[in-house]
């Protein structure tokens, strides 16, 4: 939580006690009016663009804000003319340089165009905030699997509440708030949570992280602060590409 949502949050609590304190209801508007904290003004991306206040991780440039999750050498993803960059095959999942708490996620993804496999197979890959919890990216379209799996799920964890998914082919829009875990003296205190809003349509409510999102076993808690961003090379030639990648610090 930033120390401004913080403050905020401290006003509105003190509102709120102010009400229930009074034993008569305020008669003037002044009475029940506070002008600060002013919040920070951002100004909002054009066509797409990012706002004012983001941390741009991908603008179809360069690779150089990512690196290989196996041992931190250079991503070895492809990036492509259109500003988009794939998944290439069997090099590994690849995570930001920079570490990140609380964030507001943008990231637009898409699979491609010719459908090859099934399934768990047919352009799997994943986002995984603080690098261990995952939104599930898949193309669903004419395509069933677990729906604790499916496109939009928190991976083994939770169903979206819809598949919104656009043709195979095209870009899908994520848009994440994520909420990360609270720990102390190794245990955790306070769960995580997400919001996913795919296309436009809201499929995950501000849902809790039970932990981990494992293919096998049970979600854990390992004590943690901030981590990175990390996109999944699932190995069975995915070819899932990404663009316009940035976020928000709540934190």
């Amino acid at each position: 939580m930033s120390k401004l949502t913080s403050k905020l949050l401290a006003l509105s609590i003190l509102v709120v006690g102010f009400m229930s304190a009074q034993e008569v209801e305020p008669t003037k508007p002044e009475q029940t009016e506070f002008y600060k904290p002013v919040p920070p003004k951002v100004t909002p991306g054009e066509d797409g663009a990012p706002p004012s206040d983001a941390i741009v991780l991908f603008d179809g440039t360069s690779l150089d804000k990512w690196i290989s999750s196996r041992d931190s050498t250079a991503a070895k993803w492809i990036l492509n003319k259109d500003g988009s960059m794939t998944v290439n095959n069997r090099t590994g999942d690849i995570q930001t340089k920079q570490n990140f708490g609380s964030v507001q996620l943008h990231i637009e993804w898409k699979s491609p165009a010719e459908v090859q496999q099934e399934g768990q197979h047919r352009a799997n890959s994943g986002v995984f905030l603080n690098g261990m919890y995952e939104v599930q990216v898949l193309d669903n379209n004419d395509n069933d699997t677990y729906v604790n799996g499916q496109v939009g799920s928190i991976y083994k964890q939770h169903v979206p509440l819809a598949m919104a998914s656009v043709p195979t082919g095209e870009w899908n829009t994520y848009d994440i708030i994520y909420h990360a875990p609270e720990f102390e003296k190794g245990q955790k205190v306070k769960s995580g949570t997400l919001t996913v809003i795919h296309n436009g349509v809201l499929i995950q409510d501000h849902v809790e992280i039970k932990g981990t999102t494992p293919y096998i076993g049970w979600p854990k808690n390992p004590p943690h602060g901030k981590g990175p961003l990390k996109l999944q090379d699932h190995g069975d030639n995915s070819r899932v590409s990404y663009r316009n990648i940035w976020v928000r610090e709540l934190d």
